[in-house]
């Protein structure tokens, strides 16, 4: 049985969550709390850090369980 991801967004990203590629290293939640949260829902809470941290730290999923994308075309400087 294939388990959808679960999606989260603020104005900036889009945040995935696949659950079943998840090993549960914690490192989410251990180093960013305010974000990834164990006992609230929704557990992912992207008002919690800037955007920058919160990309920096799904960058550190080892298991590529946690994803992210821009919600608009970022401009060039």
């Amino acid at each position: 049985m294939k388990t959808e991801a679960y999606s989260f967004s603020n104005s900036d990203i889009t945040v995935t969550y696949q659950p079943c590629n998840c090993v549960n290293a914690e490192k989410c939640a251990k180093q960013l709390s305010n974000v990834f949260r164990h006992s609230v829902i929704p557990w992912i809470n992207l008002e919690g850090a800037s955007t920058k941290k919160i990309i920096k730290q799904i960058k550190k999923c080892p298991s590529g369980a946690l994803k992210f994308h821009y919600n608009k075309a970022q401009e060039v400087a």
